[in-house]
């Protein structure tokens, strides 16, 4: 032993922590988003490692489903060669209302350019309170080949310059979808691809999926099946939601960055605050928390505004009214005719932080870019 350090004493070589506690202060909270194990060097999207047999086997099972649906918890079971479902949307196209850079999505994924965003009309739910309903409620924009979209996706990369494809409300035109990433694959895309959804998708639907999304970006919207049978017309959309999420985060985990701070793979959950709703918000929360990942990336939204049919006269009730020569006063879904508090979001956040949730889109607290 060296003689001038002989008195120190001797060091232990300790074996390293795991990632998820090197990264924590010392209340239990992680430093940052942007922090191993989520921060990435560089990404691939996911379907450039596809092979060209596994784009076959894609190919073959889109056909397959449009040929008998069960692309949703719905299962029409139509061929939608011959008729549509419930989505009233055919085989041999998409019908797209808009194709645009958008700048109104999280920070993370609009970036600085913009995220390449692309709304495809119609839905398989019927939300009364749907905030583009004049897209999802009308049939409405223009009819696109899954190798016109595909072409379309290209075109937002190379002359948009946009940091990912962002499909917004596609559950009904997956197969469609499917084929046209294949289609802009092999036509020079290289950007991640977002699955945009209200969670109401089938597993087999997430399967054919699964090699083809970068990043899962579902809404959760309600928990009560009595809930979402009013006001989504769907009393099983907790329950799907649930299994739906899971298998996401199964494929790609928690939401990863580079450096850049712009998302590039894994789940992004956004849960819409509803008036008098707050309770249900707050279940969604501890599921999140208990059962898919505590690093799972929520977004709690607060912007929720009454629309679409909410706060229309009752029909009957004008009619009535009209009749006996009274003003019609009586509102339809009156519980949700009125904007979200700032209780109610405190409520729900609250609820997630004491589930063990840390990881949530809020405004940037430095005066510049949130990541």
């Amino acid at each position: 032993m060296n003689a001038r350090n002989w008195f120190l004493p001797r060091r232990r070589t300790l074996p390293p922590l795991p990632v998820a506690t090197r990264y924590r202060l010392p209340t239990g909270r992680r430093r940052l988003h942007l922090a191993p194990p989520f921060l990435l060097e560089d990404y691939v999207p996911r379907y450039m490692t596809l092979s060209s047999v596994d784009a076959a086997k894609k190919r073959s099972s889109a056909y397959a489903h449009l040929r008998n649906c069960n692309l949703c918890p719905r299962l029409c079971g139509v061929n939608r060669y011959e008729t549509t479902g419930v989505c009233l949307i055919g085989a041999e196209t998409a019908k797209v209302n808009v194709i645009a850079p958008h700048f109104g999505e999280e920070p993370c994924i609009q970036g600085h350019n913009g995220s390449g965003s692309v709304f495809f009309s119609m839905c398989n739910l019927r939300c009364v309170f749907c905030q583009n309903h004049d897209i999802s409620h009308q049939r409405n924009g223009q009819d696109l080949t899954p190798e016109e979209l595909g072409d379309w996706y290209v075109k937002l990369q190379d002359v948009g310059n946009v940091h990912n494809i962002n499909l917004i409300t596609p559950e009904h035109v997956v197969p469609q979808v499917a084929l046209s990433i294949l289609h802009a694959r092999d036509n020079g895309l290289t950007v991640p691809v977002i699955y945009n959804t209200s969670a109401y998708d089938s597993l087999e639907s997430l399967k054919l999926l699964d090699g083809l999304v970068d990043i899962y970006l579902p809404d959760f919207k309600v928990w009560e099946p009595a809930t979402s049978k009013r006001l989504l017309k769907a009393d099983d959309y907790a329950a799907a939601a649930r299994e739906s999420i899971k298998a996401m985060h199964a494929q790609v985990g928690d939401l990863c960055f580079t450096g850049d701070g712009v998302a590039k793979k894994g789940l992004l959950v956004r849960h819409l605050v509803m008036p008098g709703y707050e309770n249900e918000g707050a279940r969604i929360m501890q599921f999140l928390a208990e059962e898919v990942s505590k690093d799972c990336f929520v977004n709690i939204m607060e912007q929720y505004h009454p629309d679409a049919h909410v706060g229309k006269p009752k029909r009957r009730t004008c009619n009535r009214k009209a009749e006996a020569g009274e003003e019609a006063e009586e509102k339809r879904y009156a519980e949700i005719n009125r904007a979200v508090s700032e209780d109610e979001v405190s409520a729900v956040r609250r609820a997630a932080e004491e589930a063990g949730l840390w990881r949530f889109c809020d405004p940037p607290k430095h005066g510049g870019w949130n990541i």
